[in-house]
């Protein structure tokens, strides 16, 4: 408990409350407007997108291309059960998420025994099947959609969501556990040469990932009100990695960043018309020209300075 209130934890929880009072005040007297109140809780749910990617691709050296697919289970199934079931928003979300769990056991069990692009292929045929599966239930709305879900998502609710889950991730890769998952990214030989299960602890990282990837879909359904299956394409999945390799893989503070940015880039860009279609991925491309790591690289954002 020491520990907890230290001079560093204090500083981020000051920090965190403060961003929030601005933004729900800002929001509140409408000098942020409804459009770009959407934008930003876009932006909340994709950083829970991106950091939880960020425990596999970055800090455990799995390239996942699924991510989407994750995402899909869990907006499907809170939605369903929200809505056909009467469940609390809560309730359902987490239900979503934990069947996420489920599918992400499943297919992670006979595919991380896989490695590099092999297991990559994996996961993105993974992503497709759902969304072929989900266009042929009609219960679901089918290749239609699913509409009338109940519009529970609130920025509140987004944020609290989304300060949750850096904490928990964050929590994890400090553990033992999470310094057992770096040791896999970094040599997995090696690593399995001095006693650590390399299998269980991928695992552990795609299952997590994917019941907040779960969460992120179950958030993102009761904000949209409506969702499709080539809402959760193979593109969904790009981006998702784009925003962790942009930010920097191993960078919980570059996937937050990133995450924001190239959230609001397409939009702040949108009075270019069709320009803004070269002006985003030239951004991107100049990025991994001068900067390959990314913004952050490994390192992390705290108290104003950058260490690793």
């Amino acid at each position: 408990m020491k520990n907890f209130f230290n001079k560093k934890t204090i500083t981020i929880i000051v920090g965190v409350l403060i961003t929030y009072a601005v933004l729900y005040g800002l929001i509140s007297a409408n000098v942020i407007n409804s459009y770009y109140k959407g934008i930003i809780t876009f932006s909340l749910i994709n950083i829970i997108l991106a950091v939880s990617l960020n425990l596999i691709v970055g800090f455990t050296g799995q390239l996942c291309l699924g991510h989407a697919g994750f995402m899909s289970i869990g907006a499907y199934i809170s939605a369903l059960m929200s809505q056909k079931a009467g469940m609390p928003f809560v309730v359902s979300i987490f239900i979503g998420a934990i069947i996420a769990c489920i599918f992400a056991a499943l297919i992670g069990y006979p595919t991380l025994k896989l490695t590099g692009d092999y297991f990559a292929i994996t996961t993105l045929a993974f992503c497709e099947i759902i969304r072929i599966i989900i266009m042929n239930i009609d219960v679901v709305g089918g290749a239609r959609g699913f509409t009338g879900i109940p519009i529970k998502t609130t920025f509140t609710v987004a944020f609290i969501f989304m300060v949750i889950s850096i904490i928990v991730i964050k929590n994890v890769i400090n553990s033992s556990q999470g310094r057992a998952m770096l040791s896999v990214r970094e040599n997995e030989i090696a690593a399995e040469s001095m006693g650590i299960n390399a299998f269980k602890y991928k695992m552990m990282a795609f299952i997590i990932a994917a019941f907040f990837a779960g969460l992120a879909g179950g958030l993102y359904a009761h904000y949209a009100g409506y969702i499709k299956p080539d809402s959760f394409d193979f593109n969904k999945s790009i981006d998702y990695l784009t925003f962790v390799v942009f930010g920097g893989m191993g960078s919980l503070s570059g996937s937050v960043i990133a995450a924001t940015v190239l959230t609001f880039l397409p939009e702040l860009l949108r009075g270019l018309g069709d320009f803004r279609m070269v002006i985003y991925p030239l951004a991107l491309i100049l990025l991994m020209i001068f900067r390959p790591e990314g913004l952050l690289g490994d390192k992390e954002v705290s108290l104003n300075i950058i260490k690793k």
